[in-house]
């Protein structure tokens, strides 16, 4: 299997600040964005522009380029997989100030968002991801490079065990009164290169 992320089916929040191209998707987010749900700050924000696909595989690996512009707290893009406002995974960098941003990830299952990052030096603006699923156990990894991948975490999401296509893909947003322009290349599925733990 190696199947290129543009040739399938896509649905698209927000069409009119989505470009699509042969070899990649430009985003240009809206202020006051997000995705997250209830988990410390209390509040439920469900409007991210995203771009997805569904796939019935069981086994896979998903990769994609992202480069970016941001500039304000919080402005972000990446890897997403969103079943329904409740149950969702995330994965970006995003902004915090000129000195560092944050490489991170959400897990939201039943309704209720973490958040894990480490800090990286906000000079960097391009970022790989790869997703990578086994059943309903997944694996997400970032690059600088696109050939060397860092595991970020393992995670499970408990909706993709009673769903027959998962969806996901890729998506943008500026939480606060911002915009900045997300583009994203590179990218193409293939068979999983997670490897079963033995």
């Amino acid at each position: 299997m190696n199947i290129r992320f543009l040739d399938m089916d896509l649905t698209i929040v927000n069409r009119d600040k989505v470009k699509i191209y042969d070899n990649k998707v430009e985003i240009k987010t809206e202020e006051y964005t997000d995705l997250w749900q209830r988990t410390y700050y209390g509040f439920r924000n469900d409007n991210s522009n995203m771009i997805q696909s569904k796939i019935k595989d069981k086994y896979f690996s998903f990769v994609v380029r992202t480069e970016f512009d941001t500039k304000c707290r919080y402005d972000q893009c990446g890897i997403i997989i969103y079943i329904d406002s409740d149950n969702w995974f995330k994965s970006s960098l995003e902004y915090e100030n000129d000195i560092f941003q944050r490489l991170g990830s959400v897990v939201t299952n039943n309704g209720y968002s973490d958040w894990a990052t480490t800090d990286i030096d906000a000079n960097i603006k391009s970022m790989w991801y790869r997703l990578s699923r086994r059943d309903s156990d997944f694996l997400i990894e970032h690059s600088i490079d696109g050939v060397h991948f860092k595991q970020m975490r393992i995670f499970h999401l408990f909706k993709s065990e009673n769903i027959e296509y998962l969806p996901f893909g890729i998506y943008a947003a500026s939480p606060e009164k911002s915009s900045f322009n997300a583009i994203f290349s590179d990218m193409f599925i293939t068979d999983c290169v997670w490897q079963e733990h033995h």
